[in-house]
């Protein structure tokens, strides 16, 4: 298995075709196929399925493609770091922040992060933990300051614990529920909730189940992202379960309501998520660190603002 292989590989599948890969990677069509059938020779397996229109990937195809996709990554990471090492900061990053930290803390860690590394190209995906792990599990995002979703194998990811922050059930200010004060009041409604493809069960237990309410699972409908959630709970009438903090600032603020419910939700803990066994690059640890002092200084203010925010966290590192 050779590095030109596996970036025919990759350059096929993010282009559908070999022409396109080709075009990619500035080589001839006949070079991509050569290093495409070579691979396939190697390991004795059909990776890809040709067809006129394009080309898609057999299982086995698709668990290289994940294997190749980290491997071309990892290369890259070093590659910056050897060229930071030679003096010269170029290179890359993608984090995946959790909503809520880019309503908080987010700007001011980019700041001083541009800052210290004026140089790094930085790309930032906010987006639920749902939508972070995928790109946590082919290498293309460095890493997530977000929770790791009920069901994601504690094998793939690593989680270094940030912060313990309060969630509660909300509904919009005025809605017909606002106060209820048990979860068995509100089964008869629809919910609004992020969840990983494979974590819908956990959750609705973790909401549910255990405090003796069955839900009709129909009633739930999964959002990728936190303004669709917004928007179901304002306008749609939903119920959710999010942090606490989102309803103490803008947009939410003042718009949701937490419900002060019997039913106890323990505090859940806001980490940096890695691939396992993974190394973050120079630039990642950078960004951690300077998200960190912001926090930190916010933890330490006497201001108004900061002292509502951390009655629902707590600093963990």
């Amino acid at each position: 298995m050779k590095l030109h292989q596996l970036e025919a590989l990759v350059a096929s599948a993010d282009a559908g075709s070999i022409r396109g890969a080709a075009r990619a990677l500035g080589l001839s069509q006949a070079a991509v196929t050569r290093a495409l059938r070579e691979l396939e020779a190697s390991e004795r397996l059909p990776l890809l399925i040709r067809a006129p229109e394009g080309i898609t990937f057999t299982e086995h195809g698709k668990v290289l493609l994940t294997h190749a996709r980290l491997v071309l990554n990892q290369l890259e990471h070093a590659h910056s770091d050897l060229e930071r090492l030679r003096g010269r900061m170029e290179g890359s990053l993608m984090v995946g922040v959790t909503p809520w930290i880019t309503l908080t803390f987010l700007a001011e860690a980019v700041q001083l992060f541009r800052k210290r590394m004026p140089d790094i190209r930085l790309e930032l995906i906010e987006g639920l933990m749902a939508v972070a792990q995928p790109l946590l599990r082919e290498g293309s995002m460095d890493f997530a300051v977000g929770q790791l979703q009920p069901g994601a194998s504690a094998q793939e990811f690593a989680c270094e614990p940030l912060l313990a922050y309060e969630s509660t059930v909300m509904v919009r200010e005025g809605h017909r529920k606002a106060r209820a004060r048990s979860i068995h009041e509100l089964l008869d409604e629809d919910w609004v909730l992020n969840f990983a493809p494979d974590g819908q069960r956990d959750l609705i237990d973790y909401l549910f189940t255990r405090h003796g309410a069955q839900i009709d699972e129909r009633r739930i409908v999964r959002a990728q992202s936190v303004a669709t959630l917004q928007t179901m709970v304002e306008q749609a009438d939903m119920c959710t379960w999010s942090p606490t903090i989102l309803s103490h600032v803008p947009p939410f603020g003042g718009r949701l309501r937490p419900l002060a419910l019997r039913e106890a939700f323990e505090p859940r803990q806001l980490g940096i998520v890695t691939r396992r066994n993974s190394t973050l690059s120079r630039a990642a640890a950078a960004f951690i660190d300077c998200l960190l002092q912001v926090i930190r200084r916010h933890a330490r203010s006497a201001k108004k603002e900061d002292l509502a925010l951390f009655e629902t966290l707590e600093l963990l590192i």
